[in-house]
C-alpha cells in the first residue's frame, strides 16, 4: 500500500533537481576561473610582452615603475624599474608589440606640470631604416631630463646675488646702467620694434637661403684660412698700409689742396667737352679713321718700326761733327744690277759673279722698269719669271 507524499519529501526532490540543473554552470565558471588564473600566473612569471629596452638618465626625478612610455604622447609602453648606476639611473623599459621606432631613437623625461607624474618620451618617430631591437640600450647621451624647479630657483638667487648690493652693484654700478639704457631707449619703441621686425624678415630671408649662407660661410671660412697661410704677407701690406696711411696724414694739407685743384680741373674738363661736344664727335670720327689708316697698314708700320733705329743709326755714324756734313758713298754699279767692276773678271776665272739665276732683261722690259735716280749701267738682269728685271 503506497504512502502519500508528504511536503517535506516533495521539497526535497525539488532541491535535488535544482542541483542537477545548475551542475554543468559550475563546471563551467570553475574550468574559466582556473584558465584565467593560469594566463595570469604565466604572465606574472615570464613577464609582459614586448621589447626590452634600457635607457640611461642623468636623473630619475618623479619617475616610477610603472610610468608610461609614450610615443608623440601616446602610450606605447610602460616604465619596468628606476635604479640607480653611479652616478647616472639605469632605467627599464617594455615597448609593446608592434611599436616600431628609429634605432638612434632618443629619450626624454617629460614632466606635463610640476606635481602630475612624469613620463618617458621617445622621438623622433620611425620613418625608416634601422629599428630598436630588443635588448639595446639608449646611451645618456641621447637621453634628457627637465631642470628641477629646485636647480631653477638656485640659479636665480644665485645671479639675484650676483647683481645685488654685495655683487655687481655694490656701488651703484648696475643701477646706473640701467638708469642710463632707460633714458637711451626712451621714446624709441617704435625703432626698436620696427628693427625687431626687419630682423625678423632677414632671418626668414636667410632661413630660405640657408644653402647661399653656409656657402658664404665656407667661402669666408676659405678666406681667412688662407690669410692665415700668408699671415707674413698680410702684415707686410697692413704695414705698407700704415705708412701710406701716415704719409698721408703728414701732407694732408697738400693732399686736400691737390684733390681740390683735381676737382677744379675735372670741371673745366666737363665744361670743355660740354662747350666742344660737336667738334669733339667729329675729331673722333677723324681719329677713327687715322687708326684705321694704322691698322690698315701696320705690316708697314712694324716694318719702319724695326728698321728705324738701324737707319738713326747709320745717320749718326754718317754725321761729321768736323765739317758738320753728312758723308756718304754711292754704289752706282749695285744701283743699275750690273754686278761689281769685277765680275767679268771672276767670271773668266770660273769664280762667282753675283749673277747666278739671272737673265738679261729686254729692251721692253726695261721701258717698264721704275725710273732710278741715275741711268742704268750695263745689261740689266731679273729673274726668267718676271721676264728679266726686278
Amino acid at each position: 500500500m503506497a504512502r502519500p507524499v508528504t511536503g517535506a519529501v516533495r521539497r526535497l526532490r525539488a532541491a535535488a533537481g535544482r542541483l542537477r540543473c545548475r551542475r554543468p554552470v559550475a563546471l563551467l565558471v570553475t574550468a574559466a576561473v582556473l584558465v584565467a588564473a593560469g594566463t595570469w600566473g604565466v604572465r606574472a612569471l615570464t613577464g609582459p610582452d614586448g621589447k626590452k629596452i634600457t635607457a640611461y638618465f642623468d636623473s630619475g626625478v618623479g619617475l616610477y615603475s610603472g610610468s608610461d612610455l609614450r610615443i608623440l604622447g601616446v602610450k606605447v609602453g610602460t616604465v619596468d624599474s628606476v635604479e640607480p648606476e653611479g652616478d647616472r639611473v639605469r632605467v627599464g623599459l617594455t615597448l609593446h608589440d608592434g611599436v616600431r621606432a628609429p634605432a638612434d631613437v632618443q629619450a626624454a623625461v617629460i614632466a606635463p606640470s610640476v606635481v602630475s607624474g612624469r613620463y618617458v618620451q621617445l622621438s623622433p618617430p620611425y620613418t625608416g631604416g634601422p629599428e630598436l631591437a630588443d635588448g639595446d640600450e639608449i646611451p645618456v647621451e641621447r637621453t634628457a631630463t627637465p631642470v628641477e624647479i629646485d636647480e631653477l630657483y638656485a640659479s636665480l638667487t644665485d645671479l639675484s646675488d650676483a647683481l645685488g648690493p654685495d655683487g655687481a652693484n655694490a656701488t651703484g654700478e648696475l643701477s646706473k646702467l640701467l638708469e642710463t639704457g632707460a633714458r637711451n631707449l626712451e621714446g624709441n619703441g617704435k625703432e626698436i620694434g620696427d628693427s625687431i621686425d626687419r630682423f625678423g624678415d632677414a632671418t626668414q630671408t636667410l632661413s630660405g637661403r640657408s644653402d647661399d649662407l653656409f656657402g658664404t660661410i665656407e667661402n669666408l671660412q676659405s678666406f681667412t684660412t688662407m690669410l692665415k697661410r700668408n699671415d707674413r704677407q698680410v702684415r707686410d701690406a697692413e704695414q705698407q698700409l700704415a705708412d701710406v696711411g701716415t704719409f698721408l696724414a703728414e701732407d694732408k694739407d697738400e693732399l686736400a689742396a691737390a684733390l681740390e685743384e683735381l676737382g677744379k680741373a675735372l670741371g673745366r674738363v666737363q665744361g670743355f667737352i660740354k662747350d666742344n661736344r660737336g667738334r669733339l664727335k667729329a675729331n673722333v670720327g677723324k681719329l677713327a679713321d687715322l687708326t684705321r689708316l694704322l691698322v690698315d697698314n701696320r705690316a708697314s708700320l712694324a716694318e719702319a718700326l724695326d728698321t728705324a733705329p738701324l737707319a738713326t743709326d747709320n745717320l749718326l755714324r754718317a754725321y761729321n761733327p768736323g765739317k758738320r756734313t753728312i758723308d756718304g758713298r754711292g754704289n752706282l754699279n749695285e744701283l743699275s744690277m750690273g754686278g761689281p767692276p769685277d765680275a767679268g773678271l771672276a767670271d773668266g776665272g770660273g769664280g762667282a759673279t753675283g749673277r747666278e739665276g739671272l737673265v738679261p732683261a729686254p729692251a721692253e722690259r726695261q721701258e717698264e722698269l721704275p725710273g732710278l735716280p741715275l741711268p742704268a749701267v750695263g745689261d740689266v738682269y731679273g729673274t726668267p719669271e718676271q721676264g728679266g728685271g726686278r
